[in-house]
């Protein structure tokens, strides 16, 4: 598979909100998954041959579709795949809080990828309004990790 391709695979999976992806080809295979919160997913039942990929993964009735940002809001998407770290080491204070005020340049979280530290920084002035990934998690290429109202 090329670039290209798995990029619209991602696009796919950010477009219709599916959790989970798995496509396979020969013995190229891409398994793209985002993080879901508090939706139940409903997998479908295993494929009858072990080279044979669901076409399309379920997930249960979710909530109501989030409220898009307001015109001063801006959401900061992760400019990159990997895991979303809050603060610099286990057991520190978190780098943002939901109401802290940050400057732009300013250190909003670490995402780890390939075992390198990666700072995520702040492009506008304004406050946090929310924190849309937990600690921990992994994140994908484009997902949103806050919110910051822009002064």
């Amino acid at each position: 598979m090329t670039n290209e391709e798995i990029r619209e695979l991602i696009q796919l999976v950010t477009d219709t909100g599916v959790a989970e992806l798995e496509v396979q080809r020969g013995e190229d295979r891409v398994r793209i998954r985002r993080t879901v919160t508090t939706h139940e997913i409903t997998l479908p039942a295993a494929p009858a041959h072990p080279n044979q990929v669901p076409a399309v993964l379920q997930t249960a009735p979710a909530a109501p579709a989030p409220t898009p940002p307001s015109a001063n809001e801006v959401i900061v998407k992760s400019p990159i795949v990997g895991t979303y770290y809050e603060s610099p080491k286990p057991g520190d204070p978190p780098f943002v809080k939901v109401g802290d005020f940050v400057e732009p340049g300013q250190v909003l979280c670490i995402i780890e990828s390939m075992k390198l530290m990666n700072e995520i920084e702040s492009e506008v002035a304004g406050a946090v309004v929310a924190k849309l990934m937990e600690n921990g998690r992994p994140v994908e290429y484009g997902e949103a990790l806050f919110a910051i109202r822009a002064r």
